[in-house]
């Protein structure tokens, strides 16, 4: 069961549009949260990062689409289903006739429920995809739909049996993995690329920039980071609202060590 504009329908019975400006166009945006003890994980940060996705598309916000009611319409939809799902997709897509040029700039939204696999694997495989690089600037910084280099990434990290990869900017420095933002470890100096590289501005990354913050043992950074420097480096983590912290144990050649990773795992886990 789905929730298409606050009605719970079947799957079967969604009929969209073709011309449905998120399919046309990738005139649309998402947020993908965790559900934990009948609860929406970090709840107000997901909600935040949408309005203000929302206001940067110029997309009409509706006087209803408060915290409440983004919180109410995700768990309408998990109660319509088995009720073991722990992963939500909230989908606002411009609602509108026209060609580039929407005739009007009212949203409608779809939620979607699903169960996942959550736990963090004991070994992960990466390395760069360099076919494409992502254009550093804000519309890089947001959950749009238009994620066809993620696509590609991803296909190529399945062809040669890699867990996931890491994407590139223009300017041939780290941005994220494929599905989640990147942390790379040298001594107890912690280091994530800045937005402004053009990473998407994960809730998870925003929650362990905190927690690393709040520890004097380390030394956080939001720097440009270049791919040698994951090869120096004595830890990586991917982080992503899913999943929380998954240390990486391979790049290449190279093996990991994953104290840290697991440490900071365990204290994001602690929060939701």
């Amino acid at each position: 069961m789905i929730n298409y504009n606050g009605s719970i329908i079947s799957e079967s019975d969604n009929q969209i549009d073709y011309n449905n400006r998120g399919f046309k166009y990738g005139d649309a945006l998402f947020e993908t949260v965790q559900i934990k003890d009948e609860a929406v994980v970090f709840c107000e940060d997901h909600y935040f990062r949408l309005m203000a996705s929302m206001r940067m598309l110029r997309m009409k916000i509706p006087m209803h689409f408060t915290l409440e009611f983004f919180e109410t319409e995700i768990l309408k939809t998990i109660n319509a289903n088995k009720g073991d799902e722990n992963r939500v997709r909230f989908t606002v897509f411009r609602d509108a006739e026209g060609l580039y040029n929407p005739v009007k700039n009212d949203v409608s939204y779809i939620v979607e429920a699903s169960k996942v696999e959550i736990n963090t694997k004991e070994i992960y495989q990466i390395d760069l995809y360099k076919d494409f690089t992502i254009n550093p600037n804000l519309l890089s910084t947001i959950k749009t739909n238009n994620k066809i280099i993620n696509v590609l990434a991803a296909i190529f990290a399945k062809e040669n049996q890699l867990d996931n990869c890491v994407l590139l900017n223009s300017n041939k420095n780290v941005v994220e993995f494929t599905n989640g933002n990147i942390f790379i470890i040298k001594g107890n100096v912690i280091s994530t690329p800045p937005l402004s590289d053009g990473c998407v501005k994960g809730v998870a990354r925003k929650n362990v920039i905190e927690i690393i913050s709040k520890n004097q043992d380390y030394v956080l950074e939001e720097i440009s980071i270049s791919p040698f420097a994951i090869q120096k480096a004595d830890e990586v983590f991917l982080t992503n609202a899913i999943v929380g912290v998954q240390p990486i144990t391979n790049y290449r050649k190279k093996k990991f060590d994953n104290k840290i990773g697991v440490l900071l795992s365990k204290e994001l886990s602690s929060l939701s």
